[in-house]
């Protein structure tokens, strides 16, 4: 098999697992809604209500995400040269937006309950709904972290964290259960606004990864030290004179200009040019990399990104 054809089929693998991680997410969301809800009915507890708005919230976003990925896939187009990618980080601002109303309403019905505390019933089937939710929430995060690993998708990401922040609820929702039937009814209200505080925790790191690629910021300083490494370890490259780089969906974008000997053929050039490509694309597979390549006379003094010592333009010079 060629890579062309590896690398086409792990797309495809991956564009299956998101497809995967996406519709599970949902279906779970909607059982953790109904259940929720009845146990929120039957007990009336507040930090009930508040994992049940979270899980209505990771229901809506994961119908978020799950429209988010199918369009973060299609191929590039005539109106979209750089392909689909940014669906998925503008999925996950949406998605921290969300959070940020939960976080609000959660809060003011815990100060509302702190205020006028109010008793529970029917504590037992509340227990065992929040069991079942945990399960149910814990499988579900442990098949995301898997395709996570595999895909690095910003919008499973997000779906994720909000997740992982229900397992947190959950636990607390069932600790205020248990507080509330020994007579602790203010452990409700409290332990509602810790939900809310690590709701917005999440929040703010889904906010910050969202903005940092939809205003393109610049990949890791690591992952662009690795870059420059891979166009300087090519032979025939004399300079990297310049390197950006950011970051859409799963897809790194990666331009950089190149310096070579003017006195080499064409031919020569593009054949470094591939080379560094080719570098760069066996390290990171889901990258779209354009190489421009810029000829130097011996002697010329340029500003770079990278003076590649060891090049075959330094031996000349």
């Amino acid at each position: 098999m060629t890579r062309a054809q590896t690398g086409s089929s792990d797309a495809a693998r991956e564009a299956r697992l998101l497809r995967l991680a996406a519709l599970a997410s949902v279906t779970t969301a909607a059982l953790l809604v109904v259940v929720k809800l009845f146990a929120w009915w039957a007990t009336g507890s507040v930090s009930m209500l508040a994992s049940l708005l979270d899980s209505v919230l990771d229901g809506a976003a994961s119908l978020l995400t799950l429209l988010a990925v199918r369009y973060a896939l299609v191929p590039a187009d005539r109106e979209h040269r750089f392909g689909h990618g940014k669906a998925e980080p503008l999925a996950a601002l949406l998605q921290a937006c969300m959070v940020l109303g939960s976080c609000a309403f959660i809060a003011t019905e815990a100060v509302h309950r702190l205020l006028d505390p109010v008793a529970m019933t029917a504590i037992l089937p509340a227990v065992l709904v929040m069991v079942f939710a945990i399960a149910a929430t814990a499988a579900l995060t442990t098949m995301q972290g898997a395709v996570l690993k595999r895909t690095q998708s910003p919008a499973i990401h997000a779906d994720r964290l909000h997740y992982l922040m229900d397992l947190f609820s959950n636990a607390a929702t069932l600790v205020a259960l248990a507080l509330s039937a020994l007579g602790l009814p203010l452990a409700d209200p409290i332990l509602a606004l810790a939900i809310a505080a690590w709701m917005l925790f999440a929040a703010r790191e889904i906010l910050g990864q969202a903005l940092d690629q939809l205003l393109d910021r610049e990949l890791p300083t690591d992952e662009r030290q690795l870059i420059l490494d891979l166009a300087c370890g090519t032979p025939g490259v004399g300079f990297v004179n310049e390197l950006r780089t950011r970051r859409a969906g799963r897809t790194r974008h990666v331009q950089l200009t190149l310096s070579f000997d003017a006195e080499q053929s064409l031919g020569a050039a593009v054949t470094i040019a591939e080379t560094v490509k080719n570098a760069i694309l066996r390290r990171f597979a889901d990258a779209d990399v354009l190489v421009v390549l810029r000829a130097v006379h011996a002697g010329a003094t340029l500003e770079a990104e990278r003076h590649c010592l060891g090049s075959a333009a330094d031996e000349k010079s």
